[in-house]
C-alpha cells in the first residue's frame, strides 16, 4: 500500500508485551511514514536514565533522514532527549505517550519508590508538545499521584503543574488489530465443556496471580470441573504463586507458559470461556480486549482501568468486587454448562479500540500536533 503524510520518528526505548504491540499496531496501519528506533524490554531503570543518550546519539547518525515529528513513551526523558539533541532536530515537536508512569505503580514496598523516575515522567510531559495516556484512569490517577508527590516537597513547590498536564494531556487508547483475532475465533473451535478459564498476564506481582490461584484452587477444592489456560510474558523470577500452585491444580492445567506464536496464542485465546484478571495495576488491557474479541466472556476487578474499558451496561455481568465473587461467578458458569459470550460486548469494543476502525483519529492527531508546533523544522 502507498504511504502518504508525515515522517514521524518513533523512540521505544522498552520494546516488549503492550509497549511493542502498541507500536507495532500502530506503524502497521497508520499512513504517515514511521521510522522506528528501539531497546530490548529489560532493565527498565536502566532504560529511563540512560535511553535518551542512546537515541540522541542515533539520531545524529541520521541526521539526513529529518523527521517531521517524534514518538516517545514514558520510558525515556523527554527533557534529556531534547537537551542532548542538535541542530533543527532539536525544535521539533514530540509526543509522549504513557503506558505506565513510576508515581502510581505499585510497588511491593512503598518505601522503595524512587521519585526521580516520578519526576522524570513530569518534566517529560511538560517538555513534549502532547501526551497521549492510555486511558482516562491512567491519566487521573497520574494527575492524583503528581499532586501527592508535589505535596512531600518541603518548599519552592511550582504551581500550576496540574493544569499544565491536564491542558498538554488528553487520551488515546491503544489500538487493536481485530480482524486477525477474529478470523482465529472463527477458525478456532471452542469446545462446549468443561469450562476454560484463560490468564493471560505477565507473571509479575502487580497482575495478582496469588488472588487468582486462590480462586481457582478453591473451585478445585470445591469438586467443580474446569480447565486452565495460563499464558503471558513470563520472566526469570515468577511470583511463588503459580509454581507453589500446580499441585492443587493438577488435572485442570491445560495450557501453561508464553506462547511466541502469535496465531498460536490468538488460538489459545479462541478456546477459552472466560478470561479473568486479578491485576492491583492495569491502565488498560490489551489482553483482555483480545480475549473479549475472541469470544471470551471477562471477569475483572471493578476497579483500575475495567470499568472504563466494559460499557457501563455490562458492568454487573463483567466485573466483581473480590475473590469470593470472582470464585462464586467462575462457579456458576460451571454450574450453567458452559461460559457463553456476552450479546453485544464484543460489537462495543470492536466500535471503540478497534485499529480498523480508530486508526484515522491517531493519524489525524499526529498532524494536528505538527500544525500546532511553533516551528516546523525542514532538512536542508
Amino acid at each position: 500500500m502507498a504511504r502518504h503524510g508525515l515522517r514521524i520518528l518513533a523512540l521505544e526505548a522498552y520494546y516488549g508485551g503492550s509497549h511493542r504491540a502498541f507500536l507495532d499496531t500502530l506503524v502497521g496501519h497508520s499512513r504517515h511514514e514511521f521510522t522506528v528506533m528501539t531497546l530490548p524490554a529489560r532493565k527498565w531503570k536502566w532504560r529511563m536514565r540512560g535511553s535518551a543518550i542512546w537515541f540522541a546519539q542515533e539520531i545524529a547518525k541520521r541526521a539526513s533522514q529529518a523527521p517531521d515529528l517524534i514518538l516517545t513513551t514514558d520510558m525515556v526523558s523527554v527533557t534529556d532527549l531534547k537537551s542532548l539533541l542538535v541542530g533543527g532536530v532539536r525544535e521539533l515537536p514530540v509526543v509522549c505517550y504513557f503506558h505506565e508512569n513510576q508515581l502510581t505503580y505499585p510497588l511491593p514496598n512503598e518505601a522503595d519508590r524512587d521519585f526521580q523516575y516520578g519526576f522524570t515522567n513530569i518534566t517529560s510531559c511538560l517538555a513534549s508538545d502532547a501526551v497521549w495516556f492510555n486511558s482516562r484512569f491512567h491519566l487521573d490517577d497520574f494527575v492524583e499521584g503528581v499532586a501527592r508527590l508535589l505535596r512531600k516537597m518541603p518548599d519552592y513547590v511550582p504551581e500550576g503543574i496540574g493544569d499544565e498536564l491536564k491542558r498538554r494531556a488528553t487520551v488515546k487508547y491503544p489500538l487493536v488489530e481485530m480482524d486477525a483475532i477474529r478470523a482465529a475465533a472463527t477458525a478456532t473451535g471452542r469446545p462446549e465443556q468443561p469450562l476454560r478459564i484463560l490468564w493471560n498476564h505477565r507473571w509479575e506481582y502487580d497482575k495478582n496471580p496469588e488472588a487468582f490461584f486462590e480462586a481457582v484452587i478453591g473451585l478445585a477444592q470445591a469438586g467443580h470441573d474446569f480447565r486452565l489456560v495460563v499464558v503471558g510474558e513470563t520472566f526469570r523470577q515468577a511470583p511463588k504463586a503459580f509454581a507453589s500452585s500446580w499441585r492443587a491444580l493438577r488435572g485442570k492445567i491445560e495450557q501453561t507458559g508464553y506462547i511466541a506464536s502469535r496465531p498460536d496464542y490468538l488460538a489459545a485465546l479462541a478456546g477459552c470461556h472466560v478470561v479473568v484478571s486479578t491485576s492491583i495495576q492495569e491502565n488498560f488491557g490489551i489482553a483482555v480486549v483480545e480475549a473479549m474479541v475472541a469470544g471470551c466472556r471477562p471477569l475483572l476487578p471493578d476497579r483500575l482501568s475495567y470499568p472504563e474499558l466494559i460499557p457501563e451496561r455490562f458492568h454487573a455481568t463483567c466485573l466483581y468486587h473480590d475473590v469470593g465473587e470472582l470464585q462464586s461467578r467462575l462457579a456458576e458458569l460451571i454450574g450453567a454448562g458452559g461460559g457463553a459470550g456476552i450479546a453485544g460486548l464484543e460489537a462495543s469494543v470492536f466500535e471503540r479500540f478497534s485499529v480498523e476502525r480508530n486508526i484515522e483519529t491517531f493519524d489525524r492527531a499526529f498532524e494536528a500536533v505538527l500544525e500546532a508546533s511553533p516551528s516546523r523544522y525542514v532538512a536542508p
